[in-house]
């Protein structure tokens, strides 16, 4: 029986057996063979790089996405805003035309109760229903700005009054 310990070229392995011999060459606790592991590797990345480059391609279709989504509501906006425009300029011009009809039925009021009572007197009781209504109205309005102001009033300004 031989014993490998006691040979030269076995002795230095150690513990190992004869076929680990080959993984020797990649050992990091091997001074001479750890310097040529240095050398001619590069370290190894911090990050991988295809990590990396998903994530910056992430980053770059994010910031596409809201320049994209800016662009959109900066149209929409202007859009909007037109159309806001048409129908301002829709409601002014049927108040304007309310406003003629009314008077259109003032006028025709005033003619028709012409024969029944003077022209003074028709005047007088267009006018008068006129300010009757307005009258109405206003009270009305009052009554709802005081249930609007009740409902955001604090409960110590409800108390007090």
């Amino acid at each position: 029986m031989r014993d490998d310990a006691s040979r030269p070229d076995r002795a230095d392995l150690g513990n190992r057996g004869p076929s680990d011999a080959h993984l020797g060459a990649g050992d990091d606790n091997d001074p001479v063979n750890a310097e040529e592991a240095t050398d001619d590797a590069p370290p190894p990345p911090l990050y991988d790089d295809s990590i990396t480059g998903e994530i910056a391609a992430l980053i770059d279709d994010g910031r596409t996405y809201a320049q994209a989504e800016i662009a959109f509501q900066k149209i929409r906006a202007k859009l909007a805003g037109r159309r806001i425009a048409v129908a301002i300029a829709c409601i002014v011009i049927a108040v304007v035309l309310l406003h003629i009809a009314f008077l259109a039925l003032a006028v025709g009021l005033v003619m028709a109760l012409e024969p029944l009572v003077t022209i003074w007197g028709a005047i007088a009781i267009v006018v008068g229903a006129l300010l009757l209504l307005v009258l109405v109205l206003g009270l009305k309005a009052k009554s709802s700005g005081q249930k609007l102001s009740a409902l955001f009033a604090s409960d110590d300004e409800s108390n007090a009054s």
